[in-house]
């Protein structure tokens, strides 16, 4: 599981950034690849990144200010250019109005779609469980910005121990259907009667990783419930603390607000993204200085960047 970068810059455009694009790199789980926000020249970004269109299985919209969104009519026709129109469904996630928004791009420029597009639009008050299968939960909740924005919240699914091979292997038994009823957690009595328990075969089980990816906000209650014990935090920060007046005036957060939420939600990591284009070059670590003042294990994203999350220890 990789955190990559596509754009990381807020509002426009910069020689520095692209307006923003996460990709949630989950090849290595389900051979996908989710999206969050899709800022205009996204799809020129993914031509210069190792991530491929036909692989997209899900989007997820934060809100629908157009740093966030203009990207999404050409990306959709390029999907279906690029290997995406097999049969495999793609669903995207967005607040009231997403679905008014693309329907009406494709309406008006005739584009057709070579795969099935699933909408699936949403206004909700409180937190709320988005999407949810054997591998991932996806929960989602209102922030505070100057139209409905949400954060996102992706937890893994504990995942088993692994089967202890050589233990089983030392009783006589050889690979097959009894390893694999075993690895299932069956217990299995043998021809000569001895009773296997699968718990004693099986090693502890790994906790899940979480991800929580944020929209555009101010600091807010939500943000900290979505924030909670996360592997790693992705904040948007817009401002310098010196800048602290713009912040508030635009619903934005600093690199110190979203310092604090990690800290106080116990996240381990943070990642610094939607960049105003102030900040340019080495001027934008001003922002990493600050929060590293409250949250040491802070990082800068920048286009192209990408972060390894790493699976807990066993437990």
């Amino acid at each position: 599981m990789e955190i990559y970068f596509l754009g990381t810059g807020a509002g426009m455009p910069s020689k520095e950034r692209n307006v923003t694009s996460i990709i949630l790199n989950l090849l290595a789980e389900r051979n996908v690849y989710w999206m969050f926000d899709c800022g205009e020249g996204t799809q020129h970004q993914v031509l210069h990144s190792p991530v491929r269109i036909g692989k997209l299985e899900k989007l997820f919209i934060t809100h629908l200010h157009g740093d966030h969104l203009y990207g999404l009519p050409g990306l959709l026709t390029s999907r279906s250019y690029q290997g995406g129109d097999t049969g495999t469904p793609f669903t995207i996630y967005g607040p009231k109005g997403t679905e008014a928004f693309i329907r009406t791009a494709l309406d008006v420029s005739q584009a057709h779609l070579g795969y099935e597009l699933e909408i699936k639009e949403y206004k909700v008050s409180e937190e709320t469980v988005l999407f949810d299968d054997e591998q991932f939960t996806v929960s989602m909740a209102p922030l505070v910005h100057r139209i409905d924005s949400y954060g996102y919240r992706v937890v893994e699914k504990e995942q088993k121990g692994r089967l202890m091979v050589e233990k089983l292997k030392e009783l006589g038994l050889a690979s097959g259907p009894v390893m694999g009823k075993i690895k299932q957690g069956v217990d299995i009595t043998l021809e000569n009667g001895t009773h296997l328990k699968a718990a004693d075969f099986i090693g502890p089980s790994y906790p899940g990783r979480i991800v929580t990816i944020l929209g555009d906000t101010q600091p807010c209650e939500y943000s900290l419930k979505l924030a909670r014990g996360a592997d790693v935090l992705v904040h948007e920060a817009t401002f310098a603390e010196q800048k602290k007046d713009l912040a508030v005036a635009y619903d934005h957060s600093t690199a110190m607000d979203a310092a604090r939420t990690a800290q106080e939600a116990g996240a381990d990591m943070l990642i610094l993204t939607h960049i105003s284009s102030r900040y340019q070059k080495d001027e934008a670590e001003l922002l990493t200085e600050e929060a590293k003042q409250i949250h040491p294990n802070t990082f800068l994203a920048r286009d192209h960047s990408c972060y390894e999350i790493l699976r807990k220890k066993l437990v």
